[in-house]
């Protein structure tokens, strides 16, 4: 489920800040004693930085889940508060920062700087509406400083944090409360970085169109995986592919998915079968994500899942071959392959009409 989001009227109403260590390695935990209230003359410049990374269109939408119920989740009721009253933005920030170091062990994980601020004025699907913005920094960079100083220049070093490399944040939207509310995430470890996601900020994907045929071209594409030549028999990724394109080939045309008609025509054996219902399983285990019988098709959604396919060779004498997505489906009309007795070497021969770049 997407959203359509402004940023133009926006202002911030406080922030609490944090230093979070992680645990294991005895580093502390250190939080704000007072709300910090931004100046007039700062806003824009803030507010650009904080709401920057959730400006991306067609960000996927995210729902708390908790495996007994909402009002078990932390910061489903922390979010609540903070929304509904804003004098609960310091303690219910400390109580964030908290659970962020509590799920912070893993000796993976590296400390880092943590700003929570509540935003006004976002505009959400044409209505002004509150969010939390949390935002996590695990890295300075050192940057110069040039002042004046008893009729001179001088020259400083300091660190600081680079706005262009948030490392992960989230903004929970005052918007879909009753299930969960609507939250935004990202994390530059990874899209399923399992700390961020799924231990710290506890979401699951909002099951859309879009999300639906994602996961089943996904994992279609696993399955039938299982019925395409070895990788080691240096078949072209092409030939790899044609199983899977073979079961993406049942999106065409149609405009309704069907769980039980795309087993019967996309998952013919029952090899393919079986891989693909421990793929469904996994998915509604680990990701929470149930996927539905029947749902409305994303051809957008499909057509990346084609445009993913391996579509590339590199060849130990130095030469790459890559073929575009219209040529991938039909390779035989514009490549032969074959095997040369003389030189002991495989070839590939390419038919053209001319080059583009001459």
């Amino acid at each position: 489920m997407t959203i359509k989001l402004g940023f133009d009227d926006v202002r911030i109403a406080g922030l609490v800040l944090a230093k979070v260590g992680n645990p294991s390695r005895d580093e502390p935990l250190v939080t704000s004693k007072q709300v910090l209230k931004v100046e007039d003359e700062d806003q824009a410049m803030l507010s650009s930085i904080f709401l920057r990374p959730f400006k991306s269109l067609g960000m996927q939408g995210h729902r708390f889940h908790h495996h007994t119920s909402l009002e078990s989740h932390e910061l489903n009721k922390c979010a609540a508060a903070m929304l509904a009253d804003d004098a609960t933005l310091l303690e219910r920030g400390c109580e964030i920062a908290k659970r962020l170091y509590s799920k912070s062990s893993h000796p993976n994980i590296k400390s880092g700087d943590l700003c929570i601020s509540l935003i006004e004025g976002i505009d959400i699907e044409g209505e002004p509406k509150k969010a939390i913005c949390i935002l996590k920094s695990e890295s300075v960079t050192p940057f110069l400083s040039i002042s004046a100083r008893d009729g001179d220049l001088q020259l400083s070093t300091e660190q600081g944090i680079n706005p262009e490399k948030i490392d992960k944040g989230c903004l929970i939207l005052d918007h879909f409360s009753g299930k969960g509310y609507y939250v935004l995430t990202f994390d530059r470890a990874g899209a399923e970085s399992r700390f961020w996601v799924r231990d710290f900020l506890s979401v699951v994907p909002i099951a859309d169109p879009s999300l639906m045929t994602k996961k089943v071209a996904e994992m279609a594409m696993a399955a039938v995986g299982a019925d395409a030549p070895a990788a080691d028999d240096d078949s072209p990724p092409w030939e790899v592919n044609n199983a899977a394109q073979e079961a993406l080939s049942y999106f065409d045309g149609k405009k309704k998915f069907s769980l039980q008609e795309f087993e019967e025509q996309a998952l013919r054996t029952p090899e393919a079968k079986a891989k693909f219902a421990a793929e469904k399983r996994r998915l509604e285990e680990e990701e929470g994500v149930k996927v539905d019988d029947a749902f409305d098709i994303s051809k957008r959604d499909v057509v990346k899942a084609k445009k993913g396919m391996k579509s590339m060779m590199k060849l130990d004498t130095g030469v790459e071959i890559k073929l575009k997505p219209k040529v991938v489906d039909k390779p035989d009309a514009v490549l032969e392959k074959g095997f040369d007795e003389a030189k002991g070497m495989k070839f590939i021969k390419v038919y053209y009409n001319k080059d583009l770049l001459s």
